[in-house]
């Protein structure tokens, strides 16, 4: 058995090792995500110190080791310089980084992910300078995107407990509906209130046997059970979990979070810069609840936009 194999991957997480090495995370289309040392890229004469950084997209030859594999070449395809640049790009790129290793395999092909988080790393890379809360509209249209490969988007087109389509009401004067994680996404109001006066959602709040689902497991951090899919594992539902009204949402707020869906994001994404603020909230819940851990690059997202200047108030007309 040859003890080299070649791969095409995208740098996503990098920490120093001994003296002069790295320690890469790496999403690769042909094995998934793997963890592979970069010998002496610490060395200011090393020849593929400059493909060892973050979101550089090589072709590696990797050498099988015991406990590491290590790279013994890099021929870099593509690189994102502009993302290193801005803080912005910078906090939303990893953020993308950490959902993408949440819902990686290892030792299996992750092709469609690897096309994806491309995909989206090259738009943001290609924002001009100082976009601002354009940023954040990117980073929400990558978030639902990953959400969606990985089998768990928020139903957002319908209510999620009486599947009736929702149309975002701009004509009324403070419509809303509601946002639920633990059930899926949006909820109709009247719904929801009717649901919980009567008690007809007390058969979701019950446990779920592994019997009940085909090929399914119980995930170990969170309780959750979960069904193999795709590129991961989808959740199915937390066992005696109560459904709980996360917060309401504007027509605006609505008619976003429905466009994200899209392949491309419309011209919409320049405006409603408040309401960008409170899809990510939502997606960053949302994310934090089916993959069971926090994400630890939403922090600087938080600093980086409370570091702007407030948005002027929007009038909120159709769009």
């Amino acid at each position: 058995m040859s003890r080299t194999y070649k791969a095409t991957g995208i740098n996503l997480k990098s920490m120093p090792l001994g003296e002069a090495d790295r320690l890469l995370t790496i999403l690769t289309q042909e094995f998934g995500l793997i963890r592979a040392v970069a010998p002496g890229v610490r060395k200011q004469n090393s020849k593929i110190g400059g493909r060892s950084g973050l979101f550089v997209v090589n072709e590696l030859l990797i050498a099988k080791g015991r406990s590491l594999d290590k790279i013994t070449q890099a021929e870099t395809l593509e690189s994102y310089p502009a993302l290193g640049q801005d803080l912005g790009k910078l906090a939303a790129s990893q953020y993308l980084a950490e959902m993408a290793m949440c819902q990686a395999l290892s030792e299996q092909p992750q092709t469609e992910l690897f096309y994806l988080l491309n995909e989206h790393l090259k738009r943001l890379e290609q924002l001009p300078k100082s976009s601002g809360f354009s940023i954040l509209a990117h980073l929400c249209h990558a978030a639902f995107h990953l959400l969606a490969l990985a089998g768990v988007a928020p139903q957002v087109q319908a209510c999620s407990l009486t599947a009736n389509s929702l149309t975002p009401d701009f004509s009324t004067p403070d419509w809303q509906v509601g946002f639920s994680t633990s059930a899926g996404g949006t909820v109709n109001l009247s719904a929801w209130e009717n649901a919980s006066a009567t008690g007809k959602n007390s058969d979701r709040n019950k446990s779920i046997k592994p019997d009940d689902v085909t090929n399914t497991k119980i995930l170990p951090s969170t309780g959750r059970v979960a069904e193999a899919i795709g590129t991961g594992y989808r959740a199915i539902a937390h066992k005696q979990e109560k459904l709980v009204l996360d917060r309401r949402l504007n027509a605006a707020e609505l008619t976003l979070l429905q466009h994200l869906s899209q392949a491309n994001l419309p011209a919409i994404a320049d405006l409603h810069h408040h309401d960008w603020l409170s899809i990510e909230r939502i997606l960053r819940q949302y994310v934090q609840y089916h993959f069971g851990r926090p994400i630890r690059s939403a922090a600087l997202i938080d600093s980086y936009f409370a570091s702007l200047p407030s948005p002027l108030t929007e009038n909120h007309a159709t769009v």
